[in-house]
Order: structure tokens, then C-alpha cells, then sequence
């Protein structure tokens, strides 16, 4: 029984660490501090002009700079709980 329960918590948080967020919510609270224009240098979302020379890196590249954290931008982007696929989610929203 006690393996049951271990293999069932192993298997439980194995999901919830890889379960994307929202990406709406993770922008409302760690992303838009930034990227609603508070930060110059930060490129608003929906800005199509600022976000194109970023894109022409790809997406790995973006999600490694916000993983990182790049020039004014902490490491993880202020999101301390987000996977590599919520970053992507994220950076579509923004992007679009």
C-alpha cells in the first residue's frame, strides 16, 4: 500500500509540474507588469513591430531569454512556478 502512495504522489506531481497555465493569467501577473508599456524597453503586447526581430530568433531563443533573464528582464520573467511551455504560451499571447 505504501508504494501505491508513493508511486501515486510521484505520479500526481509528475502532471502538475508539466500542466500549462493560463497563459491570460500568467501574463496578468507576472508578465504585464512589464510588458504593458510600464517598461520602455519591454515590447507591449500585440506590438507586432517590436516583438518580429524577436520572433526571428524563435522560440527557443525567447524562452531561453526569459528563462535567463536578459538586459532589464529578471531570470524566469517574474514567474518563479512557470515551465518552459507556459513561457511559449505566454510569448504566443503577446506576440499575437
Amino acid at each position: 500500500m505504501k508504494n501505491v502512495l508513493i508511486a501515486a504522489s510521484v505520479l500526481m506531481f509528475s502532471f502538475s509540474a508539466y500542466a500549462a497555465q493560463d497563459p491570460e493569467a500568467v501574463f496578468a501577473r507576472a508578465c504585464g507588469i512589464c510588458h504593458n508599456g510600464q517598461l520602455p524597453t519591454a515590447p507591449k503586447r500585440g506590438d507586432k513591430a517590436a516583438w518580429e526581430p524577436r520572433l526571428a530568433k524563435g522560440t527557443d531563443a525567447l524562452v531561453q531569454s526569459v528563462t535567463n533573464g536578459l538586459n532589464a528582464m529578471p531570470p524566469r520573467g517574474l514567474c518563479m512556478d512557470c515551465t518552459a511551455e507556459d513561457y511559449q504560451g505566454v510569448i504566443k499571447l503577446m506576440t499575437e
